[in-house]
């Protein structure tokens, strides 16, 4: 379904006979944001080589990444906990295409792990490493590999890669 909207239409008749004025410079339009009390702790927690959760006191989820009330019973009552570095695959996925959308021999390993210390069913996307894509599978045992101390930014990137135990 096509909606009229408001605005001027530009045609490729526009382009191809340059009508179009542009200008071509580097704004310097440099930005930052605020993690929050819950992502940031988080975020810290991995530059240390650290997983942090938070454990409903109310309803008993714990949940990484943290968060600063539950979205079930939406209880502020919760406890910070410092939880395992391993965790199960939930489910995964072999993507034999880059992120260029080219085509590659061996596949990314993308996979939901449940963090060791979570309520069932909780846990965050990230990759698999070491591992044959053909052996991976739900409920493989896996640890996190971290980057070099002195490389970690308190991005969720400072976890390189999730490996078989």
């Amino acid at each position: 379904m096509h909606k009229d909207l408001r605005g001027t239409h530009l045609s490729k008749k526009a382009f191809d006979n340059n009508e179009i004025s542009t200008t071509l410079g580097d704004p310097h339009a440099y930005y930052e944001w605020d993690t929050g009390m819950g992502i940031g702790r988080f975020l810290q927690g991995l530059k240390e080589g650290r997983i942090w959760g938070t454990h409903c006191d109310t309803c008993k989820r714990t949940v990484t990444p943290p968060r600063v009330f539950c979205e079930l019973c939406f209880s502020k009552n919760i406890t910070w906990r410092e939880l395992k570095t391993t965790g199960t695959v939930n489910t995964f996925s072999l993507c034999y295409v880059n992120w260029d959308a080219t085509l590659i021999k061996e596949p990314h390993i993308s996979a939901v792990i449940e963090v060791d210390g979570t309520s069932p069913r909780v846990g965050f996307l990230h990759l698999l490493n070491e591992v044959d894509p053909q052996k991976v599978c739900i409920g493989m045992k896996v640890e996190a590999v971290f980057k070099d101390e002195k490389e970690r930014m308190g991005d969720i990137t400072d976890i390189k890669y999730w490996r078989p135990l």
